[in-house]
């Protein structure tokens, strides 16, 4: 049984762009509570994104790195008379959501020494260009789940 949360029924869009996925993401950026903190980063990054990549709107290129880096299968451990598989398997839309932006995160909160706005610029512009570590993480999803394809008649 899934677990549900009230956050997509309490999900309210960003202020500036009135975009729930630009909501849904500061959030995710939001540490200890502190929204302004993370509106700021995300906004300052937008900012980066409009000097860095001329005729696109900030708010489409974010938008569209996040669909690039939404991955479309990955593995899930299947326990079958006593051994483990690695079973390929869909993954669901709001699961893709959620490990998309996990994985552009944590390429943001790996690399040390500059501004977080600047980090994140960075790979947003990456994941809109396809390149970067969080498409990096997408692929090695992809090889191993198709690595693991001999697996798929145990899905269930």
């Amino acid at each position: 049984m899934p677990r549900i949360t009230a956050s997509r029924k309490q999900l309210k869009p960003d202020p500036l762009y009135g975009s729930l996925l630009a909501g849904k993401f500061i959030n995710c950026i939001m540490l200890d509570g502190k929204r302004s903190i993370a509106q700021g980063v995300f906004y300052d990054a937008l900012e980066i994104i409009r000097e860095r990549v001329p005729g696109e709107e900030p708010i489409d290129v974010f938008t569209q790195a996040i669909e690039n880096v939404k991955p479309a299968i990955e593995v899930r451990s299947k326990r079958v008379g006593g051994a483990a598989y690695q079973v390929p398997m869909q993954v669901g839309r709001t699961r893709q959501q959620s490990l998309s932006f996990r994985w552009i995160l944590s390429a943001v909160r790996d690399k040390k020494g500059r501004p977080t706005a600047q980090k994140l610029a960075d790979e947003l512009v990456a994941a809109y260009n396809r390149e970067g570590a969080a498409m990096t993480k997408r692929e090695n999803v992809h090889r191993m789940a198709d690595a693991n394809k001999a697996f798929a008649h145990f899905g269930w």
